[in-house]
């Protein structure tokens, strides 16, 4: 079983990623009003990935025999003044779930708790891409402000089509939904 502090941050760490979730939809919604269909679908693909984050995480403690329990989140930011904004949101949130990460590493770590902090290296590792991705995606917007739909052919130009499965990612709770 994993270390009790540990499950604890982790519970909150779920939380944070189903929040994270709910804010790319919102972001995604956003860019789908104002007809910017290849962000809408970057934000929507980004708000599938952090659900299954979170899925992985309940996948882990049902795996480990941890407490389980599923938490609320905040209601995320619905109301952008342009379409830089949500992009440059998602990098400080990159960045805040990047530090999260690694302070339950940290957690796992000053607990002894081995195989938690073996869980907690993918999510790292994840973390560094998806940062690096936000941060890419948010020069060219504010190299292309006056012009949007520059970004929008940037994201179809370099999107890859589909990422194939990564074989070393932790099992998410309900298998492949």
């Amino acid at each position: 079983m994993p270390a009790q502090s540990f499950v604890e941050a982790l519970h909150e760490q779920i939380g944070n990623e189903f929040g994270a979730e709910q804010q790319y939809i919102a972001c995604a919604v956003y860019y789908e009003s104002q007809t910017l269909p290849q962000l809408a679908n970057l934000f929507y693909k980004q708000a599938i990935e952090e659900r299954n984050h979170a899925m992985m995480m309940l996948g882990f403690l049902l795996d480990r025999g941890g407490e389980m329990r599923v938490p609320g989140v905040a209601q995320p930011v619905n109301n952008f003044k342009d379409f830089i904004e949500p992009i440059a949101l998602a990098l400080e949130q990159e960045q805040k779930v990047s530090k999260q990460i690694e302070d339950l590493a940290r957690v796992a770590r000053d607990e002894r708790d081995y195989a938690s902090e073996q869980f907690t290296h993918w999510f790292i590792k994840e973390q560094v891409e998806e940062v690096a991705k936000m941060s890419g995606l948010l020069q060219v917007a504010e190299r292309e402000r006056q012009n949007p739909m520059m970004l929008e052919y940037f994201i179809a130009r370099e999107q890859v089509e589909a990422e194939a499965a990564d074989p070393t990612a932790p099992r998410a709770a309900g298998g492949a939904l």
